[in-house]
């Protein structure tokens, strides 16, 4: 079953593991060893969780997996594709038997 419109996972690292461990964007940059600015696009979903920050949240908080990570990302970006599926101006084939 599909979900309705997924959260993006900058919006649940935000809220269920920075504010609840009360950090701060530039402490948690630091310890990811990432810029300021791309922690927070990210977190005000400008910006994707990639395969290299799905592993620096495992590796700084544990839990979630970096695998669990990257599975919010890509829920959340193929619900996002499939809502303008017609801009991709696809249609399926018609095969004819002969």
């Amino acid at each position: 079953m599909a979900m309705f419109n997924p959260a993006h996972p900058g919006e649940i690292l935000k809220e269920l593991v920075i504010d609840s461990l009360e950090l701060t964007i530039t402490d948690v940059a630091k310890h990811l060893d990432v810029s300021r600015k791309t922690l927070s696009k990210v977190l005000n979903t400008k910006g994707s969780i990639t395969p290299v920050m799905a592993v620096r949240l495992e590796l700084a908080f544990g839990k979630p997996s970096a695998d669990h990570w990257l599975r919010l990302q890509n829920a959340h970006d193929l619900w996002q594709t499939r809502q303008e599926q017609q801009s991709l101006h696809v249609s399926p084939y018609n095969f004819q038997m002969a």
